[in-house]
């Protein structure tokens, strides 16, 4: 069985991760659209409310939702997104250059978040926002690094096995792929896992051997 892999519409996992938190993985149709929930013993943070709001509603339970991540603008990734956060009064953040689109499509008001930012985890912890352009303008991958066992990569669709997310055009694909590299593969090691915002994940270790590979391949 893949890494990660999840049934479109039916299947989620549930693991450990440092501490008292714990990480579900599901997806939702119809574009097989991963979310991530993380959560402690009194809130939660998800990720990305892409669509189908019952199924994501019937994971969140009566578990209080802290933060909404949505990852970037595309329709795909938020079509739930004003629901969920309707019925949760989250805080809702996304990357700055996407901010308009998202709020515009959905009706919500957005924090706006770029590298640098930290997305704050239950019990303490948090997640580092990394800023990639190229997906989309504002597109956001969120690195979790906990004390012990792997750091995480929730990539969005900017990194999945076997490559970059599309992009639509060489200069897109050029800014992508700096970024990927000088954020992501120059700063994590090979152990981090990529969790992607479509399909199985990977790790950075399974990936690293062909970024020269995808460079020549292009967009």
């Amino acid at each position: 069985m893949p890494h990660g892999h999840v049934e479109p519409g039916t299947g989620s996992w549930t693991q450990s991760l440092d501490g008292p938190l714990s990480l579900t993985k599901f997806s939702v149709n119809p574009a097989d659209n991963n979310v991530y929930l993380i959560s402690g013993p009194d809130s939660s943070v998800l990720i990305d409310a892409a669509n189908d709001a019952p199924r994501i509603a019937s994971f969140l339970g009566d578990h209080p939702v802290q933060t909404i991540v949505t990852t970037h603008r595309h329709p795909d990734h938020i079509q739930a997104l004003s629901e969920i956060a309707a019925a949760t009064g989250a805080r809702l953040v996304c990357g700055e250059p996407d901010r308009d689109s998202i709020e515009a499509a959905t009706g919500t008001s957005q924090e706006p978040v770029w590298t640098g930012s930290r997305i704050e985890l239950p019990a303490g912890a948090h997640l580092d926002v990394v800023g990639a352009v190229g997906h989309t303008p504002g597109a956001i991958m969120l690195a979790y690094a906990p004390d012990e066992g792997p750091a995480r990569i929730f990539a969005g669709d900017c990194l999945f096995p076997g490559g970059p997310g599309k992009t639509g055009n060489a200069h897109d694909f050029a800014s992508l792929m700096s970024d990927l590299e000088t954020k992501i593969f120059n700063v994590y090691p090979d152990s981090t896992i990529v969790h992607p915002g479509h399909g199985d994940d990977t790790t950075l270790g399974e990936e690293r051997p062909h970024l020269a590979e995808w460079r020549a391949r292009g967009w």
